[in-house]
């Protein structure tokens, strides 16, 4: 029986500012591994950017340490992953493929928010703001369309 050793490996340059080469060669490789593409197609449309800009922040200035940005990429990438609630984010404020996901060094860069962070970011969100937030990404898929089909689509 012939045993195929070949490594297959790939840059992702234009995904993370850190360089990091993926290699698909291990039995037991992290489970989310899969969302660093999904951090490309994000780096590509801004998404994130402008469902962050539909939010208004009820948080003290002062005492926020994560961005509202941030805290909304990072519960998008989670929800993405399969974690549907922020109780997987005490575990995952110290993963190295999540904090890649928000620009962060894996090994020595800070953790992300906290679980008792997330839910205090999510609750004050009312219906207005997913209102936008809705409006904001149907804009955002229009748009694409349009330059897609060259200016032949349009809202109604």
């Amino acid at each position: 029986m012939i045993d195929f050793t070949t490594t297959q490996c790939l840059l992702f340059s234009e995904i993370i500012s850190k360089p990091a080469a993926m290699q698909f060669d291990q039995r037991q490789g992290p489970p989310d591994g899969g969302s660093i593409l999904l951090k490309a197609v994000e780096r590509r449309y801004g998404s994130i950017g402008g469902l962050a800009g539909c939010l208004r922040p009820q948080r003290q200035a002062g005492k926020a340490d994560h961005p509202l940005k941030e805290l909304l990429a990072q519960r998008v990438f989670s929800i993405a992953c399969g974690y549907a609630d922020a109780n997987g984010s005490a575990r995952l404020a110290a993963d190295p493929v999540h904090k890649m996901l928000l620009d962060r060094g894996p090994v020595a860069g800070l953790d992300l928010a906290s679980q008792p962070t997330l839910p205090r970011f999510e609750n004050p969100v009312d219906r207005k703001q997913f209102y936008r937030m809705g409006e904001a990404l149907a804009e955002s898929v229009i748009e694409r369309h349009a330059k897609r089909l060259r200016g032949h689509a349009r809202s109604r």
